[in-house]
């Protein structure tokens, strides 16, 4: 368990903006109080630098999600980011250059010796598409390129594809290329924005249909049970932001050996809390920004990923490793 002086902050969306029956944010603050952390808030527009040393506006922020007033808050004051003991970052993506400003802001306070969760460096270098493609035995066949005869020669080959942004988010802008798709021109024109853009194009898998399995890793450990994200029928987004359902299940064989094959670098990169995201035997995304799904496994399962992570945290602190 922290000291009683220990804090941290959680850097976030505006609470208003917040579904509080839902958000992975609230159970890992609730987590941290649990163990005794005191939980402060801030968002991007909190955070500057003064004379070359980070600053922080932050409230204090007490959860209790058995209550339908579900936080207590406080008066803002301006603090030292190094007051602070660990600074979670849970600001959700668009992963826009305001993020990577943010990042480089953790990353300051982190060499004042505050612990960053996960490690600011990492979160910017491990684009959450393309950092997949280090696990190369791990995913589907893909290509990523902004020139189109690339593209249409992968779709020839493939026959049947998705094509992605390498920025997305949510299932936004993904579009399924079949075999006699008529649009493929006008579709790649448009997702490359004429060939100035690079997309990721990968193999269609069918597998889809039973679920997006939403893995969450804790230090380089899969958590037990995963959550499949099952898209509308005629969808092919499993995304709950498209509409998809979720359906928790337990890891399979093959989820666990993906999971043991990317957590060792995840562990090493200081990336502590991560979302894989996994369809049928095949890795085609990474989490690193503000994974979720905390919430809706913890219903079914009656576990505590948030007490995870915070243990996590613990034995980093406690072994002097607090980052990548």
């Amino acid at each position: 368990m922290a000291s009683p002086a220990s804090r941290m902050g959680v850097l976030m969306d505006p609470l208003e903006t917040i579904v509080p029956y839902k958000d992975t944010t609230l159970a890992l603050a609730q987590a941290a109080q649990d163990f005794g952390w005191s939980v402060e808030y801030f968002t991007q527009m909190d955070i500057w630098f003064d004379k070359g040393a980070p600053k922080i506006r932050s409230a204090p922020l007490k959860v209790d999600l058995e209550k339908d007033n579900w936080f207590e808050g406080g008066e803002f004051r301006e603090r030292e980011a190094s007051e602070f003991d660990c600074l979670l970052m849970r600001k959700d993506p668009p992963f826009d250059m305001n993020y990577i400003y943010s990042t480089y802001f953790l990353e300051m306070a982190e060499r004042e010796g505050v612990m960053v969760v996960n490690s600011p460096k990492s979160i910017r270098d491990c684009n959450e598409k393309i950092f997949a493609t280090n696990f190369p035995q791990c995913c589907p066949e893909l290509v990523i390129s902004a020139r189109s005869e690339v593209l249409k020669k992968f779709h020839r080959e493939q026959g049947d594809i998705i094509i992605k942004p390498l920025d997305g988010m949510g299932g936004k802008s993904i579009f399924h290329l079949k075999p006699d798709e008529a649009n493929t021109s006008v579709i790649i024109e448009t997702i490359t924005e004429s060939g100035s853009i690079p997309v990721m194009a990968q193999r269609y898998l069918p597998e889809i249909k039973e679920g997006d399995k939403r893995i969450l890793m804790v230090d380089g450990k899969p958590v037990s049970h995963a959550l499949a994200r099952v898209p509308l029928s005629g969808e092919t987004r499993g995304n709950l932001a498209a509409g998809g359902s979720g359906v928790v299940q337990e890891l399979s064989e093959r989820d666990l050996w993906i999971a043991n094959e990317v957590g060792p670098e995840l562990k090493k990169r200081g990336l502590i809390f991560v979302g894989l995201d996994v369809i049928g035997d095949y890795l085609t995304e990474i989490n690193v920004t503000s994974p979720t799904c905390v919430r809706e496994i913890d219903a079914v399962t009656g576990g505590r990923i948030g007490d995870q992570l915070m243990q996590a945290i613990e034995d980093r602190r406690a072994s002097g490793s607090t980052g990548s």
